[in-house]
Formats: structure tokens, C-alpha cells, sequence
């Protein structure tokens, strides 16, 4: 085939582009690094000029990469669901508040459960109410911000923005509004006008369309900021988790996809909607199909944390000093729980803990830790999508974690689940790349990336991560209420430093 699309991810620390052929092929890529803005504790935000300004230079670059060769579409994709808010004009009135990393709107969690009911929020939404959901931080600037919420006319995600400075076309995709808690009705696929008016009266409800659905055409402006030629279609694109599950073929009835990047997600694919505690239910990213998701909130975090205590060493020797350390980390046990932890247990106020620390321990059982944490956390939330009915049939890993077999094979081991991990891994880019192609020709993503290899756990390690998990399972509940205590003095702390 001729011709080509261009794909583009904001993700949590970077944005990345890809120039994909309409066979799949990968004919350039491009990434920019950006930090997110912790202002505060529990804080987490990002201007958004960030997002079109990475986008028109990775633009830029793409296209010269390939110049000459006709862009017949773009797709989009980013990390959510965020809240970025507008006036009418679509100018930013404020920086955008991250996904679930963002736990400052807990008190506007408690109010409006109480306001609706759990069971209904639910029932509705799908989802509980938590740092994950949409609304309560939009009440959160009502409380907070008053004014700024007053002059609030729309409101948009990092797919919809990157939409909305291309084509001037105001829309959000079925998924993201599903992500959107309590303010989407999964049932009806439509938004829930009575919650809306309540948490949202002045903003504009955005018109719903499927992640693959063409939204409008590249503007003239847009043209000239990017280089794109004027008219070519641009797709809705969705959260950067889906649209990573969609470029591996992951988004079947009885799909689990692992997303190992700066935090674990994880996506079941079912044919019906289902519920359950401490998880997401979400509309699928086409018609048709289901999503009980879970995230964690950190996993690759902590070994670029731990790199950076270490002095920056390369990732190659700290993954072979933790291949030594071997099974168990010599005795070290660690809780994931560094930004607090999303599902399943859904506390913001959780603490990351290293037990068992001896003087003895080296640097790489300390790497080996982490890794094993993140894994602890996965077969945990495999457990909680299985108790509420998942089938888990075919496991496919993706991200950057994949590339050393390391950290997915401790992930096997842990869980005793194999994982296919397919040809291409560059992540939500290329199924943003797949989605603008799929609006213009007839292809197949198993055609686009097949399996490249498959992950098999070491069934010598089951009994021994087996009783590890248990203590795992143990040391959270036994130190909560300590972790709670000093997650309160650290914004205690962080309060008395703004005020000298």
C-alpha cells in the first residue's frame, strides 16, 4: 500500500509520534521528554500547551523523516482521564489535572458519594468514585477555584485537545467519557444530564464518537503550525492505555493487557459491563465491548527513583546486579505504594515500605525489590479482576518494561500467567497510528503486529512467590494506619514550608 498515517501519545512523561505505512510498517518515530507539576502533595498537573507544542515539533520532525510520502490521516492518544478546562474560546483557564496520580479532591469523593450512593454511582458510572473519576475534580475547582470555574466553557483530555487545535471540532470518545465518573451512563452511552448539571452546569457537554471515528480535518492554522496538509482527517483517539491495547490486538473477550511503563495498567476486555469493588468498568474502545481496568500508581517510577538515588547508572547493569540478587531479593519484601495506590485498594494515603533491610542488602536486591513489588501488585489485581468474573484467556504485555526480559518474566513468575509479547512495542502511538488507518482502509492489527515471542513462568519459583504474596498481602493492612498517619505530617510539612 501507498501512503501513510501519522500517530501521536501524550503520555505522563513524554509524547511520542510515529509515521506508520498502511501495511504497519514503522517508518519514523520521535519522542519529547516532559516533566509533570507536583505543586503541591497529591498534586499532579500539566500545561497543555505542553501537548500542542510536542505535537507540532514532533510533527515537524516526522514529516521531514519522510518527506514526500502523502500523511493520509492522524490519530491521537493520551494519558486520562484528565481535566483540563476552557472558556468558549477553547483557551486554557488553568494547567490540566492528571489522572488517578492526582488525589487532591478526596473531600469532593466523600461529598458526592454521599450525595448520589455508592450502589448508583455505580450502577450507572460503572466505577466507584476515586482520585481516577472526572467529577470530583471539577467539584474540586468549584470549591477552590470558583472563578476560574465560572469563566468554564469546555472541557477537554489530551486526545480531545490535540483534536480540538487540529480541527477546531469540540468531542470526546465513548471510552474517556466512561472514565469520566459519575458524569457518563454506561449503560446509555450517553452523558448523564442530571449529575453533568450538578458538577458541571456552565461547561458544554462534548458530542460522543468512537475513538476511531474521524472528528474533522486539519484547519488551515493547524496546517501551517505542523506541516500536515490542510483537510486530512483526524480521529478522535482515546486514553493512551486503550489505544496502547488496540496496537497489540488486545482489546478480544478474554484479553488481559499489562501496560509496564511509569505506572502499571491493566485492561480486561469482557462482552458484557461489569462492576467491582476497587476496579474501573468502562465503555470498550469500539462498540460492543467492555473493560474492567485497573492501574497501578506507580511501578516504573520507582526504578527511575531508585536510578536517580543511585546516581544514574545504566538501567542494563541495574537489571543484571537484580538478576543476581535473584528470586526474593535476598529477603526484602517492598509495597509499591509510593504515590499512594489506585487499585484494587484504592488509598490514596498509602505509603511505599522496604521490609526486611539489612546492611548486608546491595542496590541491585534493592532493583529486584521494586520489580517483584510491581509484580506483587499485578497478581493482586489479577486476583480482583478474576473474582469479578473476568476471563483472563490470553495475557499480552506491552511498554517500555518489556524490552528487558527481566521485568516480565519476574511478572510471570509471580503470577504464573505467560505473556505474549507482540512484534511491535512502541505503545500508544502506533494504535493511535492503526486507528486513523482503520478510517481510511481495510486492515487487521494481527496483521499490523504479531506475537513476537511469549513469556513463560518458572514453575521452580511458584511456591516461594507464593508465600511471598502472602506476606505481601499482609504487610499492607498491618501498616496502613502508620502510612496514613505520616502521609497526614507530610502535608503537614509540605503546609508550614509554603507559608515561610
Amino acid at each position: 500500500m501507498t501512503g501513510a498515517v501519522l500517530g501521536v501519545d501524550i503520555g505522563t512523561s513524554s509524547s511520542k509520534g510515529v509515521v506508520v505505512d498502511l501495511d504497519g510498517r514503522i517508518l519514523a518515530t520521535a519522542t519529547r521528554t516532559h516533566d509533570v507539576s507536583r505543586p503541591r502533595p497529591g498534586w499532579a498537573e500539566m500545561d497543555a500547551a505542553v501537548w500542542w507544542d510536542e505535537f507540532v515539533s514532533l510533527s515537524a520532525e516526522l514529516l521531514a523523516a519522510v518527506d514526500g510520502l502523502r500523511v493520509e490521516a492522524v490519530g491521537v492518544s493520551g494519558m486520562g482521564p484528565c481535566v483540563l478546562i476552557t472558556d468558549a474560546e477553547g483557551t486554557p483557564l488553568r494547567p490540566a489535572i492528571l489522572y488517578g496520580v492526582d488525589t487532591r479532591a478526596q473531600e469532593q469523593i466523600a461529598t458526592l458519594t454521599a450525595r448520589y450512593g455508592r450502589d448508583a454511582v455505580v450502577g450507572r458510572s460503572g466505577s466507584e468514585l476515586s482520585t481516577q473519576a472526572v467529577g470530583p475534580k471539577l467539584a474540586w475547582l468549584a470549591d477552590h477555584e470558583p472563578d476560574r470555574t465560572a469563566a468554564a466553557r469546555l472541557l477537554f483530555m489530551p486526545a480531545s485537545w490535540l483534536g480540538w487545535n487540529l480541527t477546531g471540532d469540540y468531542a470526546l470518545d465513548h471510552h474517556s467519557a466512561s472514565q469520566s465518573v459519575p458524569l457518563y451512563d454506561r449503560t446509555a452511552l450517553a452523558w448523564y444530564e442530571p449529575w453533568w448539571r450538578d458538577i458541571a452546569p456552565g461547561i458544554v457537554p462534548p458530542p460522543l464518537v468512537w475513538p476511531g471515528d474521524v472528528v474533522g480535518r486539519v484547519t488551515d492554522a493547524a496546517s501551517a503550525a505542523t506541516g500536515l496538509p490542510a483537510g486530512t482527517p483526524v480521529i478522535a483517539g482515546t486514553i493512551d492505555a486503550w489505544t496502547e491495547a488496540v496496537s497489540v490486538n488486545a482489546q478480544n473477550p478474554g484479553d488481559l493487557m499489562l501496560m509496564y511503563g511509569t505506572t502499571m495498567f491493566l485492561i480486561g476486555t469482557t462482552t458484557k459491563p461489569l462492576t467491582a469493588p476497587g476496579l474501573w468498568g468502562t465503555a470498550g474502545a469500539f462498540p460492543g465491548v467492555h473493560n474492567l481496568a485497573g492501574g497501578m500508581a506507580t511501578s516504573g517510577a520507582i526504578t527511575s527513583w531508585l536510578r536517580e538515588l543511585f546516581g544514574s547508572p545504566g538501567y542494563e547493569d541495574l537489571l543484571d546486579e537484580a538478576a543476581r540478587s535473584g528470586v526474593g531479593a535476598n529477603g526484602l519484601l517492598m509495597l509499591p505504594y509510593f504515590a499512594g495506590e489506585r487499585t484494587p485498594i484504592a488509598d490514596p494515603d498509602a505509603r511505599g515500605l522496604i521490609a526486611g533491610l539489612t546492611v548486608e542488602h546491595t542496590r541491585g536486591d534493592l532493583y529486584r525489590a521494586a520489580l517483584e513489588a510491581t509484580a506483587m501488585g499485578v497478581r493482586h489485581n489479577v486476583a480482583a479482576f478474576r473474582d469479578a468474573g473476568v476471563p483472563i484467556e490470553r495475557v499480552v504485555a506491552v511498554g517500555g518494561g518489556t524490552k528487558g526480559a527481566l521485568w516480565a518474566q519476574v511478572v510471570s513468575d509471580v503470577t504464573g500467567l505467560a505473556q505474549d509479547v507482540p512484534s511491535v512495542t512502541i505503545g500508544a502511538s502506533y494504535g493511535a497510528a492503526y486507528l486513523a488507518a482503520r478510517s481510511q482502509v481495510a486492515v487487521e492489527i494481527e496483521d499490523w503486529n504479531p506475537t513476537a515471542s511469549v513469556v513463560v513462568p518458572d514453575p521452580e519459583t511458584a511456591d516461594f512467590y507464593g508465600r511471598l504474596y502472602g506476606l505481601y498481602r499482609e504487610l499492607y493492612p498491618a501498616t496502613a494506619g502508620i502510612g496514613h498517619r505520616l502521609a497526614a505530617m507530610q502535608r503537614e510539612a509540605a503546609s508550614v514550608r509554603r507559608a515561610r
